[in-house]
């Protein structure tokens, strides 16, 4: 039998839901593109409801429970005294989110001598050292494209909220205020606007199309070309740098997963040869931004506006300069996990784990490192420091 850690964020405040707003979520069983969504052999949850706290446990309570493995959840992860701390030397599997990440960190994979499979239920593993993992011979999984659309719709939403200056005005009417003039002194419109994405994946390219019928110039650079009807079809301008893309663009979406190549990639260098007045939306991972040339540069003037939901670390701390620093639109890190998309990752991590317990393989799209090295999707987008 197995002993299965797994990391999610806490509660509501108010006490884990009774009710819901809405009463079902659309079904979903197919990606763009044709990939199936995740399909386990069932599900012990109601799709749209809390999966992602501590109290859903991603619905899998009742599947591994019943199967006599050892089941712990918690939200507690930072420390030596840490639940996750202590409880990690002999787990066998570790889940956690992107959300809430447990660093699995190359200490803490040191520590923990019986670890074999870590799951990410969502996407994006950055938060476990793979490098560590490969040497350890540790299988790393997520749920590919899960969330893709949630944090897409997330991205588009912050865009249009940075460009129209939405915060400032929706604060206005809070304050019980009418004045329209200091709503529309920092107010654009996105039309016309050269829009261009770090990276055109799966979240980047859904990204593109969702603006194309705002009538933008689109712009993308990434280490995969996109096929040239693909280009054709969202009249896409392909740059083979980031360096040359920011310095035409008003907005930059980031959607690259951090590794070496792409960590602090914008740092006071290159967002100095945007354009003034640019804006920048990360709803990718926090540390590709250089945390302080952000904050440097929005108080400068050089970036109208930075938004993203994407923080290091995370939980960021109260104290955090993004926090307070001027022309944001920040938000924990919740573009990935609406109800909508809980359904899909616990789905998909269920479906993981069945396929690892009957030692069946696992969908290649979900693998990040199997068989000490990269694989699956984990080939097509990561990078690992080399070693001499």
């Amino acid at each position: 039998m197995a002993k299965i850690l797994c990391v999610l964020y806490d509660d509501p405040i108010g006490g884990y839901p009774a009710s819901y707003a809405r009463d079902a979520i659309p079904k979903i069983d197919r990606y763009p593109g044709g990939k199936t969504t995740p399909s386990p052999k069932q599900i012990d949850f109601k799709p749209g409801t809390l999966l992602g706290s501590v109290s859903g446990g991603l619905g899998l309570r009742k599947f591994l429970e019943g199967q006599g493995h050892t089941f712990i959840v918690t939200s507690d992860k930072e420390g030596s005294d840490s639940v996750f701390e202590r409880e990690l030397p002999d787990a066998d599997i570790v889940i956690s989110q992107p959300f809430w990440p447990a660093y699995l960190t190359a200490e803490r994979i040191a520590k923990a001598k019986k670890l074999k499979l870590a799951i990410t239920a969502g996407i994006g593993s950055d938060h476990v050292d793979l490098q560590a993992a490969i040497k350890q011979g540790i299988t790393v999984a997520e749920v590919t494209y899960s969330n893709s659309i949630s944090v897409s719709e997330h991205a588009v939403m912050m865009i249009l909220s940075l460009v129209r200056d939405y915060i400032p005005s929706y604060k206005w009417v809070v304050d019980g205020g009418w004045n329209i003039a200091d709503c529309v002194s920092r107010s654009y419109d996105l039309e016309a606007m050269e829009v261009g994405t770090v990276a055109a994946g799966r979240i980047g390219l859904a990204i593109l199309r969702r603006l194309k019928p705002f009538d933008v110039k689109l712009h993308y650079t990434d280490r995969h070309r996109l096929p040239e009807s693909v280009e054709k079809e969202l009249n896409v301008t392909y740059h083979p740098s980031v360096e040359s893309m920011v310095k035409v663009c008003d907005v930059i979406t980031i959607n690259a997963p951090l590794h070496p190549e792409t960590e602090h990639l914008f740092d006071d260098a290159l967002i100095g040869k945007m354009k003034r007045g640019a804006y920048i939306v990360n709803t990718a991972r926090g540390k590709i931004c250089d945390r302080d040339a952000v904050v440097r540069a929005l108080k400068s003037g050089q970036l109208a506006g930075y938004a993203g939901d994407v923080w290091y670390p995370q939980p960021a701390p109260k104290d955090h300069p993004w926090r307070t620093m001027p022309h944001h639109g920040m938000t924990p890190h919740v573009s990935g996990t609406s109800l909508s998309a809980q359904a899909r990752y616990a789905a998909g991590t269920r479906e993981i784990l069945e396929c690892w317990f009957e030692k069946r393989p696992i969908r290649e799209d979900y693998l990040i490192v199997d068989g000490g090295k990269l694989a699956g999707a984990g080939a097509h987008a990561y990078s690992v420091k080399k070693t001499a």
